[in-house]
């Protein structure tokens, strides 16, 4: 059995490797930039090891890990968040003694390029949303009003960069284009004007290794935070498409990709096409529901990291759902409190009485609470205590 530290604590991912790897018999550490975190509760965790922001001292936090990784013989380093991945992979030749399943920094950095993800989209026939980008703050005044199309997506061509993390923003005319413009300092860009898909965002989630797909699975989101898109609150595992996961894979294998990785979709509902979105090149936040369903991502990933040579999972449980409690009460509250306007939701999304029957049926068959759980119930407590505190 492996040591294993995991970065980045306070992550619902965190603690769903957390609990896979423990249950494995695995020892895990949990290191994170907040005293007391979500998966450091676990008592899968052996230890809850307070770091420096990778975001916002990177140079701290890779040193703070660096110190870790000797004084607790770590195995195996995984870290969870893009800003942990960014600050740690640069040092795979300085810690050569611990196993990092994941590529080289240049690797990784080009699947984050959300741009450069889209131009190779394209090459296997994927469809990407017409989109531009404005490569620094005085190509706006390039923009051409009659060849700009309404609603769009606003959003960095790289989440993070620096120390600083941006969002997407949702558009509907020219002086709110103009007002997300003036608020986003230059180290924001290059942004991306594209094209807004409506209808349900659908995930692909692969491990790759070896040149072989050792596992996928897919899942549709039902309800999100923000509403009218982010992070999934409520979603369910659903049969993976062929198609999409063979397109998927070679997209991937494009940038010589192996380890976990999620390609992220939103079908179009007026067409039923599939457009790409981004990927995320680490474990995501619905981790969860993937191992609830039967692939257990992390146990997997860490078998082939270690040298060893996992049967291939391509089916698993169908119709299984996860439910983020406090995301799906964040959910509930944007409804209630905003207009469908102001949260730029797309037409036909539930009304406010609609929302509130949904959230109100606490449970049906299939359902899972993805932190909530009887047998491991700190994590929720403490999550609880964060989400009343205002974490």
């Amino acid at each position: 059995m492996a040591s294993v530290l995991l970065t980045d604590g306070e992550q619902r991912a965190t603690l769903a490797i957390t609990r896979s790897l423990g249950r494995a018999g695995h020892t895990v550490y949990v290191c994170s930039s907040r005293a007391r975190s979500l998966a450091g509760a676990s008592r899968y965790a052996s230890s809850d090891i307070t770091v420096p922001d990778p975001l916002a001292r990177s140079q701290e936090f890779t040193a703070a890990v660096t110190a870790l990784l000797q004084q607790r013989r770590i195995d195996v380093l995984i870290p969870v968040t893009e800003a942990a991945l960014l600050a740690l992979l640069p040092l795979r030749d300085s810690i050569s003694h611990v196993i990092v399943p994941f590529p080289d920094a240049d690797t990784f950095r080009q699947v984050c390029d959300k741009a450069a993800v889209a131009s190779a989209a394209r090459e296997f026939g994927v469809s990407v949303p017409r989109q531009t980008t404005l490569q620094r703050p005085t190509a706006r005044d390039t923009l051409d009003q009659s060849e700009v199309e309404f609603p769009l997506v606003l959003k960095p061509a790289r989440s993070v960069a620096g120390r600083s993390k941006w969002g997407v923003r949702h558009v509907a005319e020219w002086d709110d284009l103009n007002q997300c413009l003036d608020e986003l300092p230059p180290a924001a860009y290059p942004l991306m004007l594209q094209q807004r898909i409506l209808g349900p965002g659908v995930g692909i989630f692969l491990l790759l290794w070896g040149g072989a797909t050792v596992a996928a699975f897919a899942h549709r989101r039902l309800r999100e935070k923000p509403p009218s898109g982010g992070v999934s609150v409520y979603r369910e595992s659903i049969p993976t498409d062929p198609d999409l996961v063979n397109r998927s894979v070679a997209l991937l294998e494009r940038f010589r990709w192996h380890g976990v990785a999620m390609v992220e979709y939103k079908v179009e509902s007026a067409t039923g096409t599939p457009y790409i979105m981004e990927i995320n090149g680490r474990f995501w936040g619905s981790l969860q529901l993937a191992i609830d369903s039967g692939v257990d991502f992390p146990k997997l990933l860490l078998q082939c990291a270690t040298g060893g040579a996992p049967e291939p999972i391509l089916a698993y449980r169908t119709g299984v759902r996860s439910r983020w409690w406090w995301g799906d009460v964040d959910h509930l509250l944007a409804r209630l409190r905003h207009s469908p306007e102001w949260l730029a939701l797309p037409p036909g999304s539930p009304s406010r009485w609609e929302s509130v029957v949904r959230f109100l049926t606490l449970w049906r068959p299939g359902d899972r609470y993805e932190v909530l759980r009887s047998s491991d119930l700190k994590p929720f407590l403490r999550e609880t205590i964060d989400w009343f505190r205002g974490r």
